[in-house]
């Protein structure tokens, strides 16, 4: 009997996570001082979490309602597991500048050596620096949009489609396709090594800093941050502007992928805010969604 309950006592452990602490100093005549260990168990409170997770989610919306234009978003901490979004299987919205890592990523996929010298200074223009003439070049060698679908098929970016002919900046996407794109980034696999998600995930760590706002602001200081930002005037759409920003934050605790989209904005400003809005919403109460709780070990009962 004894030694089922231990092992029932050590599976809790190990599902839930156990350490030791140090007791207060007990002291014992004619002896050196002893710190007398004490165990514990530490566990997720998920019940709390959900609270804290419906009260964020409640207030983003909230936070949504006041904002102008049309808003949608998707956050996954691929620590926690814990997931947040709104409208993020909408896949009609513009990504703009955002296509410009799919289209790098796909470059990628068709090189099993990787890119040559020339396409590294196009890569590492488009995306630290935004640069349109380096993606016009790029969408031209993976083959335009019929390349471009072959590469969406493939990673399994079923929400994903290609800008019409030569423009590339018309993409559209969902904010879950972006998530996707990032744990494609992230884990591997479709074609993409080792060294080729390094290369993206790496230039997006190093997106020139009037270009590094928006999912940015969910970081704390310390924080490491990928990102990709998209910007375009929709003058036949109410000379109204398309925003968006998705990316990785990573940090004790966190590994946070974050996506927002917005369209029909009165201005790039307002996008902008909008964005930074929700990221740091989210961010500063990220860990609330999954507490941990600690309680003392049990002891061992005997036969």
């Amino acid at each position: 009997m004894r030694a089922k309950c231990l092992t029932s006592w050590l599976g809790l452990a190990l599902a839930a996570g156990c350490g030791v602490e140090q007791a207060p100093v007990v002291p014992v005549a004619g002896k050196p001082p002893v710190k007398v260990a004490r165990c514990f168990l530490k566990y997720r409170d998920m019940r709390a979490g959900e609270v804290a997770r419906a009260r964020l989610t409640r207030d983003v919306s909230q936070y949504l309602s006041r904002r102008p234009g049309r808003i949608v978003y998707a956050a996954l901490d691929l620590v926690t597991g814990v997931e947040l979004g709104q409208g993020k299987h909408d896949q009609d919205l513009i990504t703009a500048s955002g296509a410009k890592v799919d289209i790098v990523m796909a470059l990628l996929a068709r090189r099993s050596g990787g890119l040559d010298e020339d396409e590294q200074d196009l890569a590492a223009r488009m995306i630290t620096e935004s640069d349109n003439h380096a993606a016009d070049a790029m969408w031209s060698r993976v083959g335009g949009g019929g390349g471009m679908s072959a590469f969406y098929d493939r990673a399994g970016l079923r929400e994903t489609t290609p800008g019409p002919s030569k423009f590339w900046g018309g993409t559209t996407t969902s904010p879950a396709d972006r998530i996707r794109l990032l744990k494609l980034l992230i884990t591997g696999g479709k074609g993409l090594s080792t060294a080729d998600r390094r290369l993206v995930l790496g230039l997006m760590g190093r997106v020139q800093r009037d270009q590094a706002w928006g999912v940015s602001a969910a970081a704390r200081p310390g924080d490491r941050v990928a990102l990709k930002n998209g910007w375009t005037p929709r003058p036949f759409i109410h000379n109204t502007w398309a925003v968006t920003s998705y990316g990785r934050i990573v940090g004790p605790g966190r590994d946070l992928l974050l996506s927002v989209q917005t369209d029909r904005q009165p201005g790039e400003g307002a996008g902008m805010e909008t964005i930074e809005g929700i990221a740091r919403m989210i961010g500063s109460r990220l860990h609330t969604l999954s507490p941990m709780i600690s309680r003392p070990c049990p002891t061992s009962p005997i036969a």
